[in-house]
């Protein structure tokens, strides 16, 4: 049964340098008549696919706050009236500093909306003037407090690390400052340098200059040691939150569990297939003008694919992947399938095994998608 929605709003005032998910300058788009396709493609899907009461709605983009208090209106009744959800689903929207005025914090808050995502990165202005932010610390400030004046207490901040000329010493002040909010989940990400973005384009010229992957993994441990000293869980690769507050959302991906993609670019995992909407925004809206699903891949996945999915997804979580749950999924023990793999990761210390879970080590994790890699087209169907 799926148990999460993903709503991508492609719109941004200004895009970051490292950024290269689907979105678009604001100025001069069609944002309602896009607000006007979403809504019927959710109306068709959940149509297709009839579905009881979800656990996470997650709307992201692009800056789904990049929209006006009365397209946000618009967004959030197209949601109201089209996907079932009630008091106790996880309803996030992410946002920009700064751009959440008294106004869309009420709009948010009426809707049903409890938790938000900021996207901080860093608390150093010079840094976030480099990577093309356009909010500065001060933002974030106001906009958390705006946010818990309002009501809200379930606040997520990312930030990044092994940002161009950022130290060390830079990081942990971040870190320092992001912690003195005390807030309930935090998220921190490495830099990846992905096509078609202005640092791409800077690498390609030797005109980046990042600090590199040994201070990279130093700050990757800083961050883990600083979240556990404050009492944050670190129950994902990159996540961390106080008990109760781990997203559910992000933990649909990482339990390989299914979920509805909606919007332009958007992914969805919908009954065994992996399907993904055209992302150029006319292109998107073109078929839904003639009721029809905006797709532009529908790949059935093979129970192998399913199951390399469940090892490398699943160990992104602290918890990693149980064994009696991916039996009762596949019918496969996964040490027997994969043990081989295991038995070298183990060996490099990489991974701990248990007759009932696979689990990276602290080492393991700082190799990640080294482990991750290492399951794919490996299993036969």
């Amino acid at each position: 049964m799926i148990k999460a929605a993903y709503i991508h709003i492609p719109f941004c005032h200004h895009i970051c340098h490292y950024c290269d998910f689907n979105k678009v300058f604001m100025d001069r788009q069609p944002v309602g008549e896009y607000l006007s396709s979403l809504e019927k493609e959710m109306m068709i899907t959940l149509k297709e696919n009839p579905v009881s009461t979800l656990q996470s709605i997650f709307v992201g983009g692009g800056t789904p706050t990049a929209l006006d208090e009365k397209q946000l209106g618009i967004l959030v009744e197209s949601i109201e009236k089209t996907l079932p959800y009630d008091g106790q689903t996880e309803y996030t929207f992410e946002a920009n500093p700064g751009d959440l005025s008294k106004e869309k914090l009420r709009i948010l808050k009426d809707a049903g909306v409890n938790r938000l995502s900021f996207g901080v990165q860093s608390f150093n202005d010079e840094l976030l003037q480099k990577i093309g932010r356009s909010h500065r610390a001060a933002d974030v400030f106001k906009s958390i407090s705006a946010a818990q004046d309002i009501g809200f207490e379930n606040i997520s901040v990312d930030l990044i690390y092994s940002l161009p000329g950022q130290t060390l010493e830079d990081f942990k002040s971040t870190l320092t400052t992001a912690l003195e909010l005390d807030l309930v989940h935090y998220s921190g990400y490495s830099l990846i340098i992905e096509p078609k973005t202005v640092f791409y384009n800077l690498m390609n010229r030797g005109k980046l200059h990042l600090p590199g992957e040994e201070i990279e993994a130093q700050m990757y441990e800083l961050l883990m040691d600083s979240m556990e000293k404050k009492g944050l869980r670190q129950y994902e690769i990159s996540n961390f939150a106080k008990p109760g507050f781990e997203s559910k959302h992000n933990l649909t991906y990482w339990s390989n569990e299914e979920y509805f993609g909606f919007g332009a670019g958007a992914h969805s995992y919908v009954n065994g297939y992996r399907k993904s909407n055209h992302g150029p925004i006319k292109k998107y809206m073109e078929p839904l003008e003639n009721d029809r699903l905006p797709l532009l891949e529908n790949h059935p996945t093979t129970k192998a694919e399913q199951m390399e999915e469940e090892m490398f997804l699943g160990l992104r979580k602290t918890e990693g992947v149980k064994v009696p749950r991916f039996i009762e999924k596949f019918g496969v023990n996964p040490l027997e399938l994969f043990s081989k793999e295991l038995r070298e990761h183990q060996a490099n210390k990489l991974i701990e095994l248990s007759k009932d879970a696979v689990v990276l080590t602290r080492k393991g994790r700082l190799l990640g998608n080294e482990v991750f890699q290492s399951f794919l087209g490996i299993s036969n169907d």
